[in-house]
């Protein structure tokens, strides 16, 4: 039988969502912790992989059991057993086919930039200290639902086989001393957002114009974005599946 879980996580101790040889993933310690309380081994699978740093507030994994769970009992005992920043929410029977990466139609992230100095927000926040014009960089982020091929915001490694997006939204806002910008779309390649948000910080700061940033998404050349912003500002925000699959 197959279930959905999801759950949140803080990723300041972890070197990302995916299993890896002499590194703490998130992965590694939810499969544990399932294969505890459920006496089998479990081996999950995510809806995305987040970087080394990165935090989500929502994300979901699949896997198989043999029996049916008690979902309420079960998301229980996952808690009393996972670590303080790892967190399970809610647990889906769903059918057999169902998988937490493809069925996954949009996907939605944040970042946060503290525009204060605030020790408690250090690992949840890029601190920037200098004015952005917020006008201009959501003048720029407009721009990115033109286009679908983002390569110019990959990362060369890995097992790409295309860098096509459908981008559905891109925009900052400023709640209180933070800007968060929500970027949503259908997928997102490796460190993408990352260096969507360093090359959008240079717009705010006057080191590139809207209409070079643009020149940027079209050159599909990596070497002309802007440095990537820091993992801690990042969240997974919103996984988005077909109406009818998670009831």
């Amino acid at each position: 039988m197959r279930y959905f879980l999801e759950i949140a996580y803080d990723g300041t101790r972890f070197h990302g969502w995916q299993v890896q040889p002499n590194a703490l993933s998130v992965q590694e310690v939810l499969d544990s912790c399932l294969s505890k309380v459920l006496r089998q081994q479990i081996s999950s699978t995510g809806s995305g992989r987040t970087d080394t740093g990165v935090h989500a507030s929502q994300q979901f994994v699949h896997f198989d059991v043999e029996e049916e769970l008690d979902t309420q009992q079960s998301v229980y005992r996952f808690n009393r057993l996972l670590p303080d920043d790892v967190v399970a929410k809610q647990l889906y029977l769903v059918p057999d086919d169902a998988h937490a990466r493809f069925d996954a139609f949009a996907r939605t992230y944040h970042y946060h930039i503290s525009l204060t100095r605030n020790p408690f927000k250090r690992f949840y926040a890029y601190h920037h200290s200098r004015p952005l014009n917020v006008e201009k960089m959501n003048e720029a982020a407009a721009i990115l639902l033109k286009y679908e091929d983002f390569t110019t915001f990959s990362k060369v490694k890995g097992d790409t086989k295309h860098y096509r997006c459908d981008m559905y939204e891109a925009v900052w806002r400023q709640q209180g001393e933070e800007l968060v910008f929500t970027i949503r779309a259908n997928r997102f390649l490796r460190g993408m957002v990352r260096l969507i948000v360093g090359t959008l910080v240079d717009v705010g700061r006057g080191k590139l114009t809207v209409a070079q940033f643009e020149q940027v998404i079209a050159s599909q050349d990596r070497r002309q974005s802007s440095g990537a912003a820091p993992a801690e500002g990042l969240y997974l925000a919103k996984v988005e599946y077909p109406e009818g699959l998670l009831q």
